[in-house]
């Protein structure tokens, strides 16, 4: 089980909105009727993206009655996996991937940025209010080293010039476009190829 802290605050009620029930529909459209509680983890990610970002006890117990399936199972994968948020992160979740690849290249840097701008303890809002960061583990983009993940978008090739550019722009509520902060294109090597010790077009 998760050591994930439960907010304190919890609303009473929760609902899809008409938006929101509509995907559910469509995504239980993908699953036989007998086992429709395989879309409990979509329905906890369209619960997050509604609730600002995070998921309250009232929406797992919604989630739970719709799916017709115990509450303790949504409870159960809820607190599992990193991606969902049991208590208010802001507008702008900031994960800062800290494994060795992004470790070598300056994600130190980048913690250290992230206390100074937003708060300095993880998981604490910002005193604006509009975001949070936290540590994590190996966010797939090792390629990219370092980079950090702003809600679902990855901002790569980091250094301490362009985080600050970043972390200023979620805190102004003008986020900039996710990608490659030195150009490249997806996974692109930097430089034209090399083959022999000579550069070729």
């Amino acid at each position: 089980m998760s050591l994930k802290k439960i907010h304190d605050d919890q609303p009473k009620e929760f609902k899809f909105s008409n938006e929101n029930l509509k995907k559910a529909e469509n995504i239980l459209k993908r699953y036989p009727e007998k086992n429709k509680k395989s879309a409990v983890m979509p329905f906890l990610y369209l619960a997050q993206r509604q609730n600002n970002n995070w998921i309250p006890l009232a929406a797992m117990k919604y989630i739970a009655k719709f799916l017709s399936m115990p509450y303790i199972s949504v409870y159960e994968i809820a607190t599992f996996y990193t991606m969902y948020n049991l208590a208010p992160v802001g507008k702008y979740f900031v994960q800062v991937c800290t494994t060795t690849p992004c470790l070598l290249r300056g994600s130190d840097k980048i913690v250290k940025l992230c206390k100074e701008k937003i708060s300095h303890k993880e998981n604490e809002i910002s005193k604006k209010g509009n975001c949070s960061w936290m540590e994590v583990e190996c966010l797939g983009a090792c390629v990219s080293a370092p980079m950090i993940q702003i809600n679902d978008d990855y901002y790569e090739d980091l250094d301490e010039k362009s985080t600050i550019k970043i972390l200023d722009s979620i805190l102004n509520d003008k986020p900039l476009k996710p990608g490659s902060f030195r150009g490249r294109k997806n996974t692109a090597p930097e430089n034209k190829p090399v083959l022999n010790g000579e550069k070729h077009a």
